[in-house]
């Protein structure tokens, strides 16, 4: 899809109103939902299963929902600014990604329902109290980057021969890095393994890191999942690949772009199922009582190119776990 034709698919701040001008006029009640992202073409595919999901339960834009989007464009530092835009405006719902939006639209408002389609760790972070009893205004599915992470290393671990040192590439200002990065750190030793965290908070960093990991001398590299990452999806495996590097991430993007594995919740199945969430809280359901909800399906993808191109032979135990091999 064209840029063009996707930014007319998702919309930009202006859009919604008019449409929302038009069903009021026809009569009924037209929902206000506010979105925060980074951009559209960084959520293209799951944004559109968001959108049928609602269309599934009813909801036609321009009828009885109008979506207020707001893109931080590689902007983290405009995500409060946009989630308070959002408050200004009263939408009945704010819907966020990832963790990184969520602690915008947490800082933004206590009474708005907010409900994350991905989030990495919401018990961890501190934006729910528990899985089961929210106990706030948020709520909506998790993607368990903290279990997802130390699988991740297992995995890397048994397609390594020799591995001893895993570099971790995490973003400080991720709020679901901390929790991510303590558990793999404590599994390191369990599976005879040495950690190394290199920070990284800006694009301009890749290659830096990519640096200190060689002079750290690590077998393998574990990339955390931020929007950060993955926009820069391409260039961190490329780097990888360049210093010989197995290397792990989260979502396919990154092994589709030349990365060695990735293991992840499937996103579209997520971003629909987010739908219902939505449907709830406008129909009078209370974020604090709607338990979070954990993936219902993993995809470990595996790229047999990149594993050819740095020498090394995948065993037969985690092809067969592979729900999709790149040849």
């Amino acid at each position: 899809m064209r840029r063009r034709e996707l930014m007319l698919l998702l919309g930009g701040s202006t859009v919604p109103w008019p449409l929302a001008a038009r069903a009021q006029q026809q009569g009924g009640k037209v929902y206000r939902i506010g979105f925060l992202g980074d951009s559209p073409a960084a959520f293209a595919e799951p944004m559109e299963a968001f959108r049928q999901g609602l269309r599934d339960l009813g909801y036609v834009e321009g009828r009885n929902i109008a979506i207020e989007y707001r893109w931080a464009e590689g902007k983290p530092e405009r995500m409060r600014e946009l989630a308070e835009e959002l408050v200004r405006l009263k939408v009945d719902v704010i819907v966020v990604p990832s963790s990184i939006y969520t602690e915008a639209a947490k800082r933004a408002t206590s009474t708005i329902p907010i409900v994350f389609l991905g989030h990495a760790d919401p018990v961890g972070t501190g934006h729910v109290t528990s899985l089961a009893r929210p106990g706030g205004n948020i709520t909506g599915l998790s993607v368990m980057q903290t279990e997802t992470s130390v699988k991740g290393l297992e995995l890397v671990k048994q397609a390594v021969p020799g591995l001893a040192r895993v570099a971790v590439i995490f973003d400080p200002e991720t709020p679901s890095h901390t929790p991510a990065l303590e558990a793999v750190e404590a599994a390191g030793p369990l599976l005879g393994l040495q950690i190394q965290p290199v920070a990284v908070r800006s694009a301009n960093e890749y290659d830096s890191a990519y640096l200190a990991i060689v002079q750290g001398r690590a077998d393998a590299v574990l990339v955390l999942t931020t929007p950060l990452f993955i926009a820069g999806a391409q260039r961190l495996a490329e780097l990888a690949l360049t210093h010989k590097l197995p290397s792990v991430f989260g979502p396919r993007d990154h092994v589709e772009a030349g990365g060695l594995m990735s293991y992840w919740p499937n996103a579209v199945d997520q971003w629909r199922r987010g739908a219902i969430y939505v449907d709830k809280i406008l129909k009078g359901a209370n974020p604090a009582d709607l338990p979070v909800q954990q993936p219902t399906r993993f995809e470990l993808v595996i790229n047999l190119k990149t594993a050819d191109a740095l020498g090394l032979t995948i065993p037969r135990s985690i092809l067969a776990l592979a729900d999709e091999v790149i040849e």
